[in-house]
This record gives structure tokens, C-alpha cells and sequence, in this order.
């Protein structure tokens, strides 16, 4: 009975005792043609090289094999990828709901979120909602329309003009400005922002020479005050040995004479 057990493919290259074939056409590790040989002596030059024997192409006949180090490959690969990753630009649409008869403070709002979106490089759907008798006047909806697009006019155009649909009137606005210079831009500017940051750091911390003058000023306080304490301790002394002495007197002059002898 056949059976299958499904599984995941690899999709990595075969290396050294994976690869299953009797010869190769071997590359060198500076791209050198060194050209078909048996796969025993590939893996014995790789070893001699301390690389990798990693197949590159497979489909040719015979395979296609390199002398590389597979696991700097491999990161080297990972990182570009990662570049690739982060400088790609993903065409993202925002929609933006308004009401016919909306608030002019509603409006600046919703007219911010638009300009933000624009400065992004990212389209924006702008949707007129209409309901009850709103329905009849779709001129309300598409004064407002026009009145949004001419006010942010210097960060996008009018991508699609106002169409009704339904209860809703539509329209798309796009940016002037591309994704990925927006992007570009938005990692300039915080940059000089961080820059910015460390800049004001250096400038509040101390300096070495006025840590150093503080610590004299801080210690010449200190004997000061140690000076004056030993000093007010002094004559606390001195005032009770004083008074010692005048409680003795003051005994002497108390006690009764002895009577003289007969």
C-alpha cells in the first residue's frame, strides 16, 4: 500500500555529503573555472580549502558547484534580504469618511489625517457619506470634495475624480511625493533628530575640569566644617571642666570646720 507523508520541501542548496552525484562542474572560491571533476575530488579541495562544497545549480548536467564558506553565504544573503525588505514600498490606500454638513473643526481634523497620509507617500480614499434627504443635494458632497483636494493640493492630486456610489460619493487622492521618498525622508529626519538629542546630551554634561573643581570646593567645605566642629567641641570641654572646678569650691565653702583639738 502507498502511503504519503507530506512534508516541508527544503529549498536550500545541497552541501558537501548531500550532494548525490558521481561528478560536478566544480567553481573555485574566487569564481575560477575549475571544471568537471569526480565529486570526491571537489569534496577533498574543499576540505583542503576548509569551504564548503555547495551545489548552485542543479538542473545543469552536471551540477553546478562553488568552494564558498556556506555559512557567511547564507548571512550575507539574510542581510540583503533584510535591506531589500526595508527599502521596498508597499502602495497602501486610507480612507477617510466625511459627512455633507461636517463641523469646520471636524474637518480640520480629518483634513490632517489627510495631509499626514500624503506625507507618507500613501493614497487616500476620501468618502462623502450621505443619508435621509442628504441624498438629493450630492452638490454638497462634491463642493466638499473639491474644497479638500484644493487644500492639499501642494502634497497630492486628484487620483480619481468624485463619483457617486450608492450613498457614498468617492474620490482618490494620490501623493506627489513616492513612497520610498517618504520613506527616505522620514529616516533623515530622524536621524538629525537623534543627532539633535546627543547634541544636547554632550552640551548639559559636565565637564572634567568643573567635576574636578567642584570635588575641591565640596572637600575644602567639608574640612571647614570639621574645623569648626572640632573647635565648638573644644570649648564645650573647657566650659565643663570650668564648671567642674567651681562645684568643688562651692562644696569646700559648705561643709562645716572641724572643731580644734583640746
Amino acid at each position: 500500500m502507498w502511503c504519503y507523508r507530506g512534508g516541508s520541501i527544503s529549498t536550500e542548496p545541497r552541501i558537501n555529503d548531500r550532494i548525490r552525484v558521481p561528478e560536478v562542474r566544480l567553481v573555485g572560491p574566487s569564481g575560477e573555472q575549475v571544471g568537471i571533476v569526480p565529486l570526491a575530488k571537489a569534496l577533498e579541495l574543499a576540505q583542503e580549502y576548509d569551504l564548503d562544497l555547495v551545489e548552485v545549480a542543479a538542473s545543469a548536467r552536471p551540477p553546478v558547484c562553488k568552494l564558498m564558506d556556506y555559512g557567511k553565504f547564507k548571512y550575507e544573503s539574510a542581510m540583503k534580504a533584510r535591506e531589500a525588505r526595508k527599502n521596498q514600498a508597499h502602495t497602501v490606500i486610507k480612507e477617510m469618511k466625511l459627512r455633507p454638513k461636517i463641523d469646520p473643526h471636524d474637518y480640520d481634523t480629518k483634513k490632517g489625517h489627510v495631509v499626514r497620509f500624503l506625507k507618507q507617500g500613501d493614497k487616500v480614499k476620501i468618502t462623502i457619506m450621505f443619508r435621509g434627504r442628504e441624498q438629493s443635494r450630492p452638490e454638497l458632497g462634491y463642493r466638499l470634495l473639491q474644497r479638500l483636494a484644493s487644500d492639499v493640493e501642494d502634497l497630492g492630486f486628484i487620483e480619481s475624480n468624485p463619483k457617486q456610489d450608492g450613498r457614498n460619493m468617492i474620490m482618490v487622492l494620490g501623493p506627489h511625493k513616492k513612497k520610498t521618498e517618504a520613506m527616505a525622508e522620514a529616516r533623515e529626519a530622524q536621524a538629525a533628530r537623534k543627532a539633535e538629542r546627543q547634541g544636547v546630551a554632550a552640551d548639559e554634561a559636565p565637564s572634567e575640569e568643573a567635576l574636578v573643581e567642584e570635588g575641591t570646593e565640596v572637600a575644602e567645605a567639608e574640612a571647614e566644617i570639621e574645623a569648626d566642629v572640632t573647635e565648638a567641641e573644644a570649648e564645650t570641654e573647657a566650659d565643663v571642666t570650668e564648671a567642674d572646678v567651681t562645684e568643688a569650691d562651692v562644696t569646700e565653702a559648705a561643709s562645716p570646720e572641724a572643731p580644734a583639738e583640746a
